[in-house]
């Protein structure tokens, strides 16, 4: 099954563009994905900065993963997730690109702050 994707940001949809002959002809051009607005966060922000102080301090909490060790992991899957993507395009697949919506949002906010 093949997916076309259209609209934008919380109205894009997934329609049936494509299926298997004969397995599904009559789903073709009907809607299978849909976004719903309750999962939606009331803003988003650009930047989430925290604080363990109080965590440490009256919980006696401590991480369990350094930060170091957490950008190595965070570059290791990312990687890996490239790599998968590599394999899939070098098969004649589609690759649909992660993050997009947040890309294009973070590259709006760092043109607007250069104004």
């Amino acid at each position: 099954m093949e997916v076309a994707w259209e609209g934008a940001e919380a109205d894009e949809v997934g329609r049936v563009a494509k299926v298997v002959p004969g397995r599904g002809d009559t789903l073709i051009g009907k809607v299978i994905v849909r976004i719903d607005r309750r999962y939606l966060r009331p803003a988003e922000v650009d930047t989430l900065l925290g604080d363990a102080t109080q965590a440490r301090t009256k919980l006696g909490w401590e991480p369990e993963i350094r930060f170091p060790e957490l950008v190595a992991e965070m570059v290791r899957e990312d990687l890996r997730a490239a790599e998968l993507d590599a394999l899939v395009e070098r098969h004649g697949h589609t690759v649909h690109k992660r993050n997009d919506g947040y890309r294009k949002r973070l590259n709006a906010s760092r043109r607007s702050t250069r104004s």
